[in-house]
């Protein structure tokens, strides 16, 4: 009797250990330096990352038969955002091949007030991009805008001077983010075919200094209080794409920054999701994480549940951002919710964390690129 409620125990614990091993080959961990494409054009490697650890080498792309047509699907952008007690600040540099698209946005959570305005550049003339995420200057200038962001060594910086926005109000910003080598951030490369893919890092939680002025409204930036993030994408994608993202980068009460990074949607996911927590630099990474909202109504209630339980979230929108591009061949309809987040997320090591009204966002974006 005793033998066989081992073997029985033994049997089981082995399925569920089975079932473990299972779970994890679908989030492959990547540790090794070298390109992202070999030298056909293919993804060397596919999975996720803390660190950049992978050169972005798009000229050895191979998927389009008349190959100097090539940088016409490869889609490049830099977005950089910021989190202040009164604000959120963002803005954009992209180069999507057919056009390059310069955006900036700014929205005051009291005065519950949204202004954005972009530029669309045929074929990205004078849109400059670095070629890896962890290096170098990205930058657009012509008479109406002048944006920059630089990478040095352990910090980045944001330079804006756009004084034409929004009818001559003007928008300008100087900001320095502190970057360490130590800080982790969450790295994806998964494959849309055997030639096309998304090569993207996502960087939470970089403490900010400097100042934003908007209208003549100045606001001091200061790293306790005053949070940045960073989208570097690189890719190859579908002409009809769609995805989810949230994100969230803030302060607990003890003093620890946290950050929430969650996306669906897009690409072959079996590999890599790019779930996770960002705790005080440190990636706590999760598997497939549900976005529950109504299509119909954005402004109602979204929930963000994982299949691992490790992340229970209700997300409150405040704010609608609804941005409408129809180029002809080139179309891109994205919701973007501003809200607060409130529930619980657990580390790697089984610590809860209480989500109390931490502002942030999640949105639906449908493209034609």
């Amino acid at each position: 009797m005793c033998k066989t409620l081992i073997c029985s125990y033994l049997l089981a614990n082995s399925l569920i250990m089975k079932e473990i091993s299972v779970m994890n080959r679908k989030q492959v961990e990547l540790f090794d330096p070298g390109n992202l494409l070999d030298s056909s054009g293919k993804l060397s490697q596919i999975g996720w990352a803390r660190h950049p650890y992978l050169d972005c080498n798009l000229e050895d792309l191979h998927f389009c038969p008349i190959e100097s047509l090539q940088f016409l699907r490869v889609k490049r952008w830099d977005y950089c955002a910021v989190f202040t007690p009164q604000k959120f600040f963002s803005a954009t540099i992209a180069d999507l091949g057919y056009a390059g698209n310069i955006f900036v946005y700014i929205l005051d959570y009291d005065k519950d007030l949204l202004h954005e305005e972009g530029l669309v550049i045929p074929l990205g003339r004078g849109v400059v991009l670095p070629r890896n995420s962890f290096s170098g200057v990205t930058e657009f200038k012509n008479k109406n805008a002048s944006l920059c962001f630089e990478v040095n060594g352990e910090s980045r910086s944001i330079s804006v001077d756009w004084p034409s926005f929004h009818g001559g109000r003007g928008i300008s910003a100087e900001i320095s983010f502190s970057c360490p080598a130590s800080h982790e951030s969450m790295s994806i490369v998964i494959p849309f075919s055997e030639k096309r893919f998304y090569f993207n890092r996502k960087i939470n939680c970089l403490p900010a200094d400097g100042t934003i002025t908007y209208d003549g409204d100045g606001e001091k930036l200061v790293s306790s209080t005053s949070i940045g993030t960073l989208d570097w994408g690189r890719g190859v994608w579908p002409y009809r794409s769609f995805w989810n993202w949230a994100s969230s980068s803030g302060f607990l009460p003890d003093g620890r920054t946290i950050g929430l990074n969650l996306g669906k949607g897009f690409g072959d996911l079996s590999q890599a999701t790019e779930n996770c927590v960002i705790l005080d630099g440190l990636v706590h990474k999760l598997d497939e994480v549900d976005f529950i909202y109504d299509p119909e109504n954005f402004m109602t209630p979204w929930h963000f549940r994982s299949n691992d339980n490790r992340l229970n979230l209700e997300f409150i929108p405040f704010k609608e951002r609804a941005a409408n591009t129809n180029l002809g061949i080139i179309h891109s309809e994205v919701h973007q919710l501003f809200g607060r987040y409130n529930g619980q997320v657990t580390t790697d090591e089984g610590e809860i964390i209480q989500i109390q009204d931490f502002i942030g966002f999640a949105e639906e974006h449908y493209a034609r690129w």
